[in-house]
């Protein structure tokens, strides 16, 4: 005789089959708020956060309002978040959603301390779809709120004019390679590439010879040289 098969087990079903007491409690299932006055910043707290970041999360939180709870413990320290509250300060908040974490270990309070900002620093970038994305908002006046100070911007080429086939050198300088942003008006922008596209014509192409094998680097060291020679 063929054995009844048994019903299956669904997750909506059981779904709190085989979950730790902490995932039955998951913080995230209920968000409130409290009074900023009433959350204690971790004494444990390794993270440090500078004027500009805090003025960043302000400029966020003015842009987009508040989209991410501060995760705070039972009597109301803080877990995750302690930028986020010094930004609700500084912009006179008097109240922040938050979540609480209930029923964890001291142990598992100080490991996520740490682990809510080092999990998110191991994640990376795909370079190429990054400079496209905030090339378009950069255009769209929105670049500046991503997090991306000037500096980072104009490594990545973002608002600035860039030469056709120049090489990113996201690590900056490679010796005896050096990768150089100008800004530039249109004016200068269209002379400088149609001075390029000219002596691109009369150097050729870069052969087994040439250290440099972009061929615009080599057009624009040539020309600089010819100008120094004339001085």
């Amino acid at each position: 005789m063929q054995q009844q098969a048994q019903k299956p087990v669904f997750p909506e079903e059981n779904r709190a089959f085989g979950l730790s007491e902490t995932a039955r409690l998951w913080p995230a299932d209920r968000v409130e708020r409290r009074a900023i006055s009433t959350l204690t910043p971790s004494a444990r707290n390794a993270r440090q956060h500078t004027d500009a970041q805090i003025g960043q999360l302000m400029a966020s939180i003015r842009e987009w309002g508040w989209t991410m709870p501060i995760l705070i413990d039972e009597v109301g320290s803080i877990i995750a978040g302690h930028g986020r509250v010094l930004a609700g300060e500084q912009l006179g908040l008097d109240e922040v959603p938050v979540m609480v974490a209930r029923c964890w270990s001291e142990a598992q309070k100080r490991a996520y301390l740490i682990a809510d900002n080092k999990l998110t620093e191991n994640g990376g970038w795909d370079d190429a779809l990054l400079r496209i994305e905030l090339g378009d908002l950069a255009e769209m006046g929105m670049a500046q709120l991503t997090g991306f100070n000037e500096v980072e911007l104009r490594e990545l080429g973002v608002g600035v004019e860039g030469l056709p086939g120049m090489p990113p050198l996201a690590d900056g300088e490679k010796s005896p390679f050096q990768q150089m942003t100008f800004i530039l008006l249109t004016t200068q922008a269209e002379t400088i590439n149609a001075a390029i596209e000219l002596a691109i014509s009369r150097l050729g192409p870069p052969t087994d010879a040439d250290e440099n094998k972009n061929q615009n680097g080599n057009a624009l060291a040539a020309i600089c040289s010819a100008y120094l020679g004339e001085q």
